[in-house]
């Protein structure tokens, strides 16, 4: 079987990658420093734990297991804590991919499929967001995504490595297998966190802000199931494999939801009132992010299945009620 390496693949979209992958013939091989991943997360393929900085030990993996090609997910991806400590954000995600590119360079693997972000387009009220839209990030987590897709530009260039980049928005649902699920500590996602206050694990959810320009006052945000999401990553890995170029997408159902409205479909689906407390707009934050794009579904023959509020919750639902990792 083909080895697939997976960054990231004991974290939330990690995980759920390596289950895609293992269904569709391929051995996923999870490379993760656990630093907000879990072990108990990786059931499809082997685990290497090691860090993204950490040029030898990436060497023994590349010599190890011979990857056709990489899935590109180990990141910091904290909005907020980009904005307090960009370092580290620069270190892990940019530094770390430079490195990760270096060693792949070396060991001849020269297919890469990465995780970007919407977060890359920063804050454009109004504007229906496609590839070939401008990218102004507002913040470090988006800085540093962009940069990496500088960064896979200029390796192209010098080392032949090809790309897909995916573009995406908000990431919620967990698998209907309940395998595998959304899991952070601190949790900072909106349907875990509401699915908490829900559950009355957590007092009340903090919504951060409510006098944005939008008809309730709180943010609006396209959100993908995470199994729609993880398909595209298979499909784009299929598409470099039959030799095409390197290739931008965006991933998103073009509807957006407010916070308000996410809360509201919550409370109908688990049938349990979501306690919620106001507070101030948090730093970086856009005010809307929703997608326009139909590229992925053109070319790619990407059509998202699980993508609706009610079933991305019911999914992350029951997969709340079935217990997490060991914390």
């Amino acid at each position: 079987m083909t080895n697939i390496l997976v960054t990231g693949g004991a974290g939330y979209i990690g995980s759920h990658a390596c289950k895609a992958l293992a269904a569709a013939g391929y051995t996923p091989v999870t490379y993760d420093n656990l630093s907000t991943g879990w072990a108990e997360a990786v059931k499809f393929g082997p685990f290497e734990q090691g860090d993204l900085t950490d040029r030898d030990r990436l060497d023994q993996v590349f010599a190890a297991y011979n990857p056709a090609a990489i899935m590109h997910f180990a990141a910091l991806s904290q909005v907020g804590e980009s904005m307090q400590l960009p370092e580290l954000y620069w270190h892990n995600n940019v530094a770390g991919s430079l490195t990760l590119l270096q060693a792949a360079a070396q060991a001849g693997c020269l297919n890469f499929v990465f995780s970007s972000t919407c977060a890359t387009y920063g804050d454009q009220d109004n504007v229906v967001l496609d590839e070939d839209c401008a990218q102004h990030p507002i913040n470090a987590y988006g800085k540093s995504k962009r940069a990496i897709e500088d960064m896979l530009r200029d390796f192209e260039t010098a080392h032949g490595i090809r790309h897909v980049v995916f573009r995406y928005f908000n990431v919620a649902g967990a698998d209907p297998d309940a395998e595998v699920g959304e899991f952070h500590q601190p949790e900072t996602h909106l349907v875990p966190l509401l699915l908490d206050a829900a559950q009355g694990k957590r007092d009340a959810l903090t919504i951060f802000g409510t006098d944005y320009d939008t008809p309730d006052g709180t943010c609006i945000r396209d959100y993908v199931h995470v199994c729609d999401l993880v398909d595209a990553h298979v499909l784009g890995l299929g598409w470099l494999e039959v030799g095409k170029g390197s290739r931008v997408f965006k991933l998103g159902t073009g509807s957006g939801f407010s916070v308000r409205e996410v809360i509201a479909h919550a409370g109908a689906v688990t049938g349990r009132d979501v306690p919620v407390v106001e507070g101030p707009r948090r730093p970086g934050d856009c005010t809307k992010l929703v997608s326009g794009s139909t590229r992925a579904e053109a070319e790619l023959g990407w059509t998202p299945k699980r993508s609706t509020m009610d079933c991305m919750i019911a999914d992350a639902w029951r997969w709340q009620k079935s217990g997490h990792y060991s914390a």
